[in-house]
């Protein structure tokens, strides 16, 4: 199989398609005010075939801020998108959809992905969508993207998540998971005073939550929200740690960009080495992947803000193409199997 990028930095969509013809798959990463003319647009450009889109940034070598971004996969690929509808009231209405366009690529755990673009409430999204999933251990990546509205086959939806599954007919396909984040002492939280709906923690271990993070890494209200670029919550699950970054302050309490119940055990976590894991990440996916056709991956938002502070984008976009054609979506939280995570990246590899 081959994967193809495009981009146009001032949102032309033929520009961004220049030289692609018979795709088998198209990914539309598109800006808020051209994102419906691009859905349009792409429909008509290639109609019957199989898309998903979102509002967001994209990549490949260069970042695409605000205009459009294209990726599709042809040449030995079997796929299916559709969605489903109303995520944040009942998915698993819809659940069949899925189902049949499992059947349809006659999906496999050893050769499809699913690729995932939500507009929110991804918990309980990435549970429903995983039932039908991992009936056949099929693995999923995805993302969230911008301004609620997501599109499949050239309809836009709002309250939905548009899927993709992916069948590699020359190989195998396997997702990965980046964390560049490790405990920080031994702090161990009890969460308390959780709103469910506002994803906010009002206390941690009975004391009110914003101000145990200012005291531990002596902050200012102020600086909470760029802290947490270093210093996020970790939730523990299993063998695992959840990130868990802090949207906004709200009185005495913190909003997060995932949900905290009441009891959760939480750690607090600190920014690794990330220059090195980036390097250990590729190793690994070179040493499992020794003939690789192409990666697809989601960064986070707040990833992409801190290697850019750092002056690290650049060159981290430069270590990536080593692997060959990497290209990706900027998202504002990361899907990894049933997993929503932030702060990290996660990627699918085509042998």
């Amino acid at each position: 199989m081959r994967q193809f990028f495009g981009m146009s930095q001032r949102g032309d969509l033929r520009e961004a398609v220049r030289g692609l013809s018979k795709p088998q798959m198209i990914l539309l990463m598109s800006n808020g005010s051209q994102f419906e003319k691009h859905v349009k647009e792409l429909e008509e450009l290639f109609p019957q075939v199989p898309s998903i889109g979102c509002i967001g940034m994209s990549y490949d070598t260069r970042v695409v801020e605000n205009g459009v971004g294209v990726v599709a996969f042809l040449d030995g690929v079997e796929a299916a998108a559709n969605v489903l509808e109303q995520v944040s009231v009942m998915p698993i209405k819809y659940i069949r959809r899925m189902e049949d366009d499992i059947k349809k690529v006659n999906a496999a755990k050893a050769d499809t992905i699913c690729i995932d673009f939500c507009s929110g409430n991804d918990a309980c999204v990435l549970t429903t969508i995983y039932t039908a999933l991992r009936r056949r251990e099929i693995s999923l990546v995805g993302g969230t993207g911008d301004g609620g509205r997501v599109s499949a086959n050239g309809k836009i939806y709002e309250d939905a998540v548009a899927y993709a599954l992916i069948k590699n007919r020359g190989g195998r396909v396997k997702a990965y998971k980046e964390n560049i984040y490790h405990k920080m002492g031994d702090y161990r939280f009890i969460a308390s005073g959780t709103d469910r709906a506002k994803y906010s923690m009002g206390a941690l271990n009975g004391k009110p939550a914003r101000q145990v993070y200012q005291d531990i890494l002596h902050v200012t209200e102020q600086q909470i929200l760029t802290q947490t670029f270093k210093n996020p919550f970790g939730k523990l699950n299993g063998d695992d740690t959840c990130i868990i970054s802090i949207k906004e302050v709200s009185g005495s309490a913190l909003a997060c960009f995932r949900q905290v119940n009441d009891s959760d055990v939480l750690v607090l976590l600190e920014l690794g080495d990330y220059k090195s894991i980036v390097k250990e990440t590729i190793r690994k996916i070179c040493q499992e992947f020794p003939k690789r056709s192409a990666v697809f991956s989601v960064n986070c938002l707040f990833r992409y803000k801190l290697f850019s502070e750092n002056g690290y984008m650049g060159e981290y976009l430069k270590e990536m193409s080593a692997l060959g054609s990497h290209a990706g979506l900027v998202g504002y939280g990361e899907h990894y199997n049933n997993k929503f995570v932030n702060q990290s990246m996660t990627c699918v590899v085509f042998e």
